[in-house]
């Protein structure tokens, strides 16, 4: 996961990703679907920044990620949020919400199309009546291109990151090779990390949503380009 890249990531995103496009594209999602949705639960909230962003427009937001260093960070983003350490397929909060976010394909690093059903699940038991849950899939087999390598750099108050990154194939699974290239105040030193991600076609996606008892709509563009799962309890 992102164990040793943790406190960069915010740095290194904010250069290409928009989470204020983001934000409004589910803002009026959530409106448009649920007028009377207010409280909503991120999975896989990362640093809390789509979190911090949904607060701001009104939204009661939670959030849960099994990285403590990203659960520690959204914390102090969003601090009238309750955000917690929890395995996505495996999870227990005491409240219902009437939207659940699991976005930036965070389910595919659940690996298994088993543990994805299995969290989906869990999804559904936390909605409350009439709630609906955006479900941002990772890419589908065959899209990747192993031979591709891509390098993010940011820079702000005396930090400079560049991440080098290169994928790998194995069946199913796809293999993110992260190399950083990190100047902190003078100080340069270089870390690695491993991700794993599950490939799955659309339609594994559609029949794991149905044994988990959610009925599913799938939107191809979605919020990146990467499709996006609408999903209400059968």
């Amino acid at each position: 996961m992102f164990n040793a890249s943790a406190e960069y990531y915010d740095l290194i995103y904010a250069a290409f990703k928009d989470y204020a496009a983001e934000v409004a594209q589910v803002t009026t999602m959530l409106r448009r679907v649920n007028p009377h949705c207010r409280t909503v639960l991120d999975v896989g909230c990362g640093t809390g920044e789509h979190a911090r962003r949904l607060a701001a427009e009104g939204f009661a937001v939670d959030g849960i990620d099994i990285e403590p260093a990203f659960v520690e960070i959204a914390s102090r983003k969003h601090p009238s949020g309750r955000f917690v350490v929890a395995d996505m397929s495996d999870f227990h909060m005491p409240e219902r919400y009437d939207a659940l976010l699991c976005l930036f394909s965070s389910i595919g690093y659940l690996r298994t199309l088993d543990r994805v059903t299995r969290a989906l699940a869990c999804f559904r038991e936390h909605l409350a009546p009439g709630g609906v849950a955006l479900v941002e899939p990772w890419l589908t087999p065959g899209v990747l291109d192993p031979a591709k390598r891509f390098t993010h750099t940011g820079e702000a108050q005396g930090v400079s990151v560049s991440r080098h990154s290169r994928v790998e194939i194995e069946g199913t699974l796809s293999r993110l090779l992260f190399d950083y290239e990190i100047e902190d105040h003078g100080e340069i030193r270089e870390i690695s990390e491993v991700h794993e991600l599950g490939l799955f076609t659309t339609e594994e996606m559609m029949r794991a949503f149905r044994e988990a008892g959610l009925d599913a709509e799938h939107d191809p563009e979605g919020l990146t380009g990467r499709g996006l799962f609408i999903a209400r309890s059968a």
